[in-house]
């Protein structure tokens, strides 16, 4: 019993290996085909990869050739954009603190509220501000009413001294003459001296007096100053980020009033490699993508000529219009920036294969049928495939069984319409 279930065991393999591994001698001998040529292609029949489809033939000579499909590309004039990650930024953002101590005296503005500028976000208490300027004010009266008498004084002292030297010079010559004693004209000298001293002095007075008008001026420049600090503004048009001080807050020097920020335009803020920061000019145009698939048109206003310390990368502004304020700050976009056209081809992206270096590329084939890997650089990945460069204007690039032949193999050609 043993010898006969071993012997049905071999049966049944040999006719399962027949069925499965020799189908086609099997077929041939079926169709009336000559057992001695099957008997030699029995060791080596045809090959069949179900991965790709793609078969062996046999030529004229009895040399194997392997079928790939291939389709004919030419190459197209494309913007290479340079592509970054990045997110949006507010144009302006901006903390309004108070320069002063005081008591807010109005009713809060709730954040989300639309600001303009020039409108009061914070009102103090002016306190004790108004009588200080008043004050001022009366200082400052009272030193320009010194003007006229300090004036007059130095006008009258210049008199004095002029007279004081006329009298001097006529002495003078008069005691050249013998006709005045020397007494006469040491005491026009001393007249003289005595003419200036009051000059300094009333110069003296004047100068006084200006510096007061000087100091007074001052005071009320600080009271009026220090009146307007206690209305905090807005600098800018935005949106409040957050509430402003509440009604009674007493608010010192540097305190918090509100948060603004203007979204209008909003910003879109990306890192390009060093190796892509010449293919960048300001005032290109760009396109922002946000995730909900919003694309948005732009231009860069501005390419940093600082590289980043950690990641060597540098930092790229877009700035677009947002004046239905959809776009909020910190939302993650994918940015396109125009650059110079470049040649390229549009290809499966399962045509793409690797070397046997790693590096990714196409298989081709030449004019002799043979294989050419040639390496090639993705420049955009689209919907409809990959657009590579690198390939010359015109190649017939393989897009089915690339994996299963090598550079210089000869395979025989199946032409498949390009989907351009």
């Amino acid at each position: 019993m043993r010898i006969v279930s071993l012997i049905t065991a071999v049966a049944v393999v040999s006719i399962l290996y027949v069925l499965v591994f020799e189908r086609d001698v099997l077929e041939g001998f079926s169709d009336g085909q000559n057992i001695e040529e099957l008997a030699n292609d029995l060791g080596d029949g045809p090959e069949l990869n179900s991965g790709a489809n793609v078969i062996t033939s046999k030529t004229e000579k009895g040399k194997k050739v392997i079928s790939v499909v291939v389709i004919e590309s030419f190459a197209k004039t494309i913007d290479s954009a340079v592509v970054l990650r990045g997110e949006t930024a507010a144009a302006r953002l901006v903390e309004v603190r108070s320069e002063t101590s005081g008591q807010v005296v109005n009713e809060p503005l709730r954040k989300g509220a639309t600001i303009l500028q020039g409108q009061v976000l914070c009102s103090l208490d002016p306190g004790t501000r108004q009588a200080t300027l008043a004050d001022a004010l009366a200082g400052l009266a009272e030193a320009r009413a010194r003007v006229p008498e300090t004036q007059a004084k130095l006008d009258e002292a210049e008199a004095r001294l002029t007279e004081a030297k006329i009298n001097f010079n006529a002495a003078n010559k008069l005691s050249e003459g013998g006709y005045a004693s020397e007494t006469r004209v040491a005491s026009a000298k001393a007249a003289v001296r005595a003419a200036e001293a009051s000059i300094a002095s009333a110069t003296a007075g004047f100068d006084s007096t200006r510096s007061k008008i000087q100091s007074a001026e001052a005071s009320v420049a600080i009271a009026k100053k220090e009146i307007e600090r206690i209305s905090l503004i807005a600098p800018f048009d935005g949106i409040l980020e957050t509430d402003t001080a509440e009604l009674g807050t007493l608010l010192q020097p540097g305190a918090l009033c509100a948060k603004i920020i203007q979204l209008n335009p909003i910003k879109f803020v990306g890192f390009v490699p060093e190796t892509e920061l010449g293919r960048i000019t300001k005032g290109s145009n760009a396109i922002a993508k946000l995730i909900n698939g919003q694309e948005i048109q732009g231009k860069v206003t501005f390419i940093s000529r600082s590289a980043d310390q950690t990641t060597r990368t540098f930092r790229v502004e877009i700035e677009a219009d947002n004046a239905d304020l959809l776009i909020s700050k910190g939302q993650t976009s994918e940015i396109s920036i125009a650059s110079d056209g470049t040649q390229a081809h549009l290809l499966p992206q399962s045509a793409l294969t690797l070397d046997d270096s790693g590096a990714l590329g196409v298989r081709t084939v030449d004019d002799k049928s043979r294989v050419v890997f040639i390496a090639t650089d993705i420049i955009r990945d689209t919907m409809k495939g990959v657009w590579l460069k690198g390939l010359p204007e015109k190649a017939k690039v393989i897009v089915l069984g690339q994996e299963y032949v090598t550079d210089g193999v000869e395979v025989q050609q199946v032409f498949q319409e390009a989907k351009n």
